[in-house]
């Protein structure tokens, strides 16, 4: 096949997937390297962005995926009459947060930098696929561990988690927070319209995260992973109200 035809079924194929695909995967049905298919990708993903057309090819991580363009968003939701996705509460957004920079991570781990229990929550991120279980920590109890999901890298218009704006290696007490924080946050600012999320809400639970940071004694780094299990049951969504 040559390259022109290789390139359009690649289009074919991500057309017809609606979801992330991988790289391996395109790689064994195509029969081509690595290399090539990413190249491939990235030129069908340029060619679409400077003839501004009404779609996207994304890059997720190691998939590529076929989506809307951004900036027609509301016309999609008006063409559709879907009502506009519940903005993240200010909970939401801290736990979000905290799996994002410190994953794979417990919920104990995410109640012990907020203070309070975050069940409600996670299983909020649960249901929005912002998030996903990951395995269990080899501790007593083996608690689940949480990370990302692909949604969360598409939602906030991520390749990876590399891009994610740098947390501030001061603490609380330097007080030299506010501007460095607000200088990341701007970073995402203009890739926040997925996920509806307000600077001053974005702002305000990176500020807090950072600020605790310092207080965290326990790293799941530190304990090995052990495979996926499977869930258990629901968390108990007493202790926290709805966002």
């Amino acid at each position: 096949m040559e390259l022109k035809d290789t390139q359009a079924a690649i289009e074919a194929i991500l057309f017809a997937a609606g979801e992330p695909v991988g790289v391996e995967r395109l790689c064994l049905t195509l029969e081509l390297d690595r290399e090539t298919v990413d190249e491939l990708c990235s030129h069908l993903a340029d060619q679409y962005s400077y003839e501004r057309r009404g779609v996207r090819v994304l890059k997720l991580d190691n998939a590529w995926q076929m989506a809307s363009a951004p900036e027609y968003a509301d016309i999609i939701r008006q063409t559709f009459e879907s009502r506009k996705p519940a903005k993240l509460s200010q909970p939401a957004l801290e736990v979000l947060s905290i799996i994002a920079y410190f994953q794979p991570t417990t919920r104990a781990y995410v109640d012990q930098v907020r203070g309070v229990d975050s069940s409600y929550t996670v299983g909020l991120l649960l249901e929005r696929e912002l998030i996903e279980e990951c395995g269990r920590l080899a501790v007593p109890g083996r608690p689940i561990l949480y990370r990302t999901t692909k949604n969360f890298l598409r939602s906030f218009s991520l390749s990876s988690l590399e891009e994610l704006p740098e947390l501030p290696n001061s603490t609380a007490e330097d007080g030299q927070l506010t501007l460095e924080i607000q200088a990341n946050i701007e970073k995402l600012r203009a890739q926040q319209e997925m996920a509806d999320v307000s600077d001053d809400e974005l702002l305000e639970a990176a500020a807090k995260l950072a600020a605790e940071e310092a207080a965290q004694s326990l790293d799941p780094a530190d304990f090995p992973a052990e495979e996926a299990a499977p869930p258990e049951s629901p968390p108990d969504d007493s202790g926290e109200g709805t966002p």
